[in-house]
């Protein structure tokens, strides 16, 4: 990627970045022993399953054995699979080492070791450089609908020149929704790590017995994971429509999902960025493609801002990509000419457990050992322009390859080409 290219980009994510800023919770808050599991299930439709060339991929991105660093969930993963995070809190000793004892099904091993993230070097770069002269667009669309509605889109401009910043237009007010991930410090315990970030195998349940043990954790530190808390189905996801029309999306309900929201944006060229969402209101932004509670799920759907699970599908308005097309013959940004980029998520259900269990009567004291939380949610990603059936966008019973799956593999190979 060129330098033009690189400020663009950076600029871009900086414009999406001031309608979506969130923070991480730092200072854990309750027992003085504290367990996070994140759980993820994502595809890649059209691309379910990519065989070696997924390992020679995943080798490219991640070292030699493709491992992988805390957290995995909270990122657009890329490439299909199954993704574990675990973070523990142990006020009593922190930044101390521990194991996680899995049940058999995980098909890891035994146990799973937790250790403390790495303090990062700080740093160095001048002060003094200026910021390049540039011009970036962002245009705003949202709701299911095979047209553009009325009001939309919203325009958002920022010129930087000589150092100044100069904006016209707005993008919708942020919905917020409250994060409740954590921001790991040196204190914490967290897998997948540096010694260990193997990955999840597909087919991996992590239902059964949990101990989490370690100098200064609490020998009381077991518990059962049920189905609710294991890894979600794959969202079997299909598109049909050209990038210039309206964009069909459809998709088969997902097990134990309690709402969905799909977003997509492009960059037609470097300096301009088209975003979208499922929302029926605007300001719905790319926090909404992480964990949600299930009371912000149910004030979400309230609100209109995710669909229900009566819902298996959505339009993308004909148009508001059809630059892509147009872009496709002269090179567009960074790679990304004539295609858009959706992600969807399917939330999950919350599993919370504490120990010694709450008391029914509200006026006994209650001072728990230690508690565990248990986050799930399914996500997909699709290349917008490219029409994928249903098969494609599933997991393969038969072992046969999907009819485009050819076409998805020489597209990779384009990608990581660049690699």
């Amino acid at each position: 990627m060129n330098k033009s290219n690189r400020n663009a980009s950076m600029m871009a994510l900086a414009v999406v970045a001031i309608s979506t800023v969130s923070a991480a919770g730092n200072a854990p808050q309750g027992p003085k022993t504290r367990v996070w599991i994140d759980v993820d299930t994502h595809t890649m439709a059209g691309m379910p399953d990519m065989g070696g060339l997924g390992g020679f991929m995943m080798r490219r991105m991640g070292g030699d054995k493709g491992s992988q660093l805390y957290p995995t969930t909270r990122r657009a993963p890329t490439m299909s699979g199954q993704y574990l995070d675990i973070a523990v809190h142990n006020a009593l000793r922190p930044g101390v080492e521990a194991q996680d004892a899995i049940p058999a099904g995980l098909d890891m091993g035994k146990s799973l070791l937790l250790l403390p993230p790495q303090r990062e070097e700080g740093r160095t770069g001048s002060s003094h450089d200026t910021p390049p002269d540039v011009e970036f667009k962002v245009m705003e669309y949202w709701g299911c609908s095979a047209t553009v509605r009325s009001g939309q889109p919203k325009v958002f401009t920022m010129r930087m020149k000589s150092g100044g910043v100069q904006t016209t237009g707005s993008l919708s007010q942020n919905r917020r929704f409250a994060d409740r991930g954590i921001d790991p410090t040196p204190e914490y315990a967290l897998w997948p790590n540096r010694k260990d970030g193997q990955r999840v195998p597909d087919g991996a349940s992590l239902a059964g017995s949990h101990q989490i043990s370690g100098d200064g954790i609490p020998a009381s530190l077991k518990f059962e994971l049920q189905h609710n808390a294991d890894f979600m189905p794959k969202i079997a996801l299909s598109s049909q429509g050209e990038l210039k029309d309206a964009v069909a999306l459809n998709w088969q309900p997902v097990e134990r999902a309690q709402g969905y929201f799909l977003r997509a944006f492009s960059m037609p060229d470097q300096h301009t960025m088209v975003l979208w969402s499922s929302a029926e209101v605007s300001g719905a932004g790319d926090d909404l493609l992480d964990f949600l509670a299930g009371g912000d799920v149910s004030r979400g759907l309230k609100e209109r801002v995710l669909l229900p699970t009566s819902a298996n599908s959505c339009t993308i308005p004909k148009g508001i990509f059809a630059a892509n097309t147009q872009a496709s013959g002269r090179g567009g940004a960074g790679g990304m000419a004539g295609m858009g980029m959706l992600s969807m998520v399917a939330y999950g259900p919350e599993t919370d457990i504490a120990w010694p269990p709450k008391p029914a009567n509200p006026k006994q004291a209650w001072a728990p050992e230690w508690s565990v939380r248990v986050r799930t949610k399914s996500t997909a990603g699709a290349m917008l322009g490219m029409n994928l059936s249903g098969n494609n966008a599933q997991s393969r019973q038969d072992g046969k390859p999907p009819e485009q799956e050819s076409t998805g593999k020489k597209l990779l190979k384009g990608l990581f080409r660049k690699f």
